[in-house]
């Protein structure tokens, strides 16, 4: 027999292998941690809109926190997600409930407020305030689960 047919079988086929492996892993990993960040900023906005109807408006703080305390990220992501998740959804919710009266109200309320006439700015605080409140939470939630592990 020859020494060659040998040859081709073992090293060569084994690092192709071993190299061609580890890059599809790094990549699903990659893939797997962008659809934990959006299912947990789908779920965190979608929870909190939903307590909200019903419970006071610090019940943000709880949806943000199960969230977190479920879907294992990292804190850093996980502040993220909260904090993301619920400045698009309070901003857009004041954007739209100040719309329908043409802005009549934010317009006082901006006066009382921030003493300016920009609703635009008071819809800005309101959710960057429910953006802390909940990347605060989230961030805590994390911190659970990372303890537990």
């Amino acid at each position: 027999m020859n020494d060659s047919n040998f040859q081709i079988g073992t090293s060569s086929n084994f690092q192709i292998g071993t190299s061609s492996n580890f890059q599809i892993g790094t990549s699903s990993n990659f893939q797997i941690n962008i659809m934990k960040f959006i299912v947990s900023l789908i779920l965190t906005a979608l929870l909190s809109f939903a307590a909200c109807l019903f419970l006071p408006w610090w019940s943000i703080a709880l949806a943000a926190f199960l969230v977190a305390a479920l879907i294992p990220q990292r804190p850093g992501k996980a502040f993220i997600t909260g904090f993301v998740a619920l400045f698009l959804l309070w901003g857009g919710l004041g954007f739209w409930i100040s719309n329908a009266n043409e802005h009549i109200l934010a317009h006082k309320v901006s006066l009382l407020m921030i003493n300016m006439d920009n609703p635009y700015l008071l819809m800005l605080a309101t959710a960057v305030i429910g953006a802390l409140v909940a990347g605060f939470a989230a961030l805590a939630g994390s911190f659970l689960r990372k303890s537990k592990a």
